[in-house]
């Protein structure tokens, strides 16, 4: 079996590293050749990936930014095998997806989005792990939703990664989901660590402190991509995450208990129906 990998960042690079460990033969494209010639003599890639032998590909993995992504769509297009399976593995999906499902129905290949739920403040090959999927979930968003049996050969296809478990939903539905569960933390943690009061942090802060900047050392260009591309969804959560913001700053400028404890309360009892 042989897999196309597009991109050898974090995530590229561990389905490289994945997929070579599982004994499939791995083509691998990088806009950085030194980073594709390093990734080659590590032994994660067996070779470019290239027009000569891209259809050579079973699966195809497309893990760049998501304007890389779909330039390189429009052009590999017609060199991509018809039993091929084409997954892009990008933050956002609508987009990307329209633009996949068009395509492949012009050339005849099979595409699929994809999310891999995993990754780490850290960006690049050299983060990248074997195991960086392991019991991890994968979302995925199939260009129909009635058959099993595509289900099942994604599953097959995507097992050397070793995710835990599958989702299936909608580009619209995974884009609003995913501003709130990845996007909005990124710009929470990134806007927190800006305060003038995080110079003298050492020595005051623990878990809380670490959870919640953890995110802010985060790739700035792929990040800015990835809001603007989810640019409505985010707006949403924004405006009401700045008005919820604001009742708790008025309770505290006005001294009022009771309407604080409230507020906390309420935090508190619905943290705990969502995730018991």
């Amino acid at each position: 079996m042989t897999v196309g990998i597009v991109g050898l960042g974090l995530i590229g690079g561990s389905f490289a590293k994945a997929y070579h460990a599982a004994g499939w033969n791995v083509y691998a494209l990088d806009i950085n050749r030194t980073m594709l010639d390093f990734a080659m003599l590590a032994g994660a890639v067996d070779d470019e990936l290239t027009v000569g032998n891209l259809s050579l590909c079973d699966l195809l993995l497309i893990t760049t930014y998501p304007q890389a992504a779909a330039e390189y769509l429009k052009e590999q297009a017609p060199n991509i095998a018809k039993h091929t399976v084409v997954i892009d593995c990008l933050g956002t999906k609508k987009k990307i997806c329209e633009l996949g499902f068009s395509l492949a129905k012009k050339y005849g290949f099979l595409y699929v989005g994809g999310h891999p739920m995993a990754g780490t403040h850290n960006s690049g090959f050299k983060y990248a792990k074997e195991n960086l999927f392991r019991g991890a979930p994968m979302v995925l968003v199939p260009p129909e939703f009635d058959s099993m049996d595509m289900l099942d050969d994604l599953k097959t296809l995507l097992e050397p990664a070793g995710f835990g478990s599958f989702s299936v939903t909608t580009a619209e539905e995974h884009d609003r989901i995913i501003g709130f569960t990845s996007q909005m933390p990124h710009i929470l943690s990134n806007a927190f660590i800006k305060s003038p009061t995080a110079q003298g942090h050492k020595g005051f802060s623990a878990g809380s402190y670490k959870d919640l900047t953890r995110v802010a050392w985060l790739n700035p260009s792929m990040w800015a991509e990835l809001f603007l591309e989810n640019r409505e969804n985010l707006l949403d959560e924004l405006d009401f995450y700045i008005a919820s913001l604001q009742s708790y700053r008025d309770a505290i400028y006005k001294q009022d208990e009771e309407t604080l404890c409230a507020l906390l309360d309420e935090g508190r009892k619905r943290k705990k129906e969502i995730d018991g």
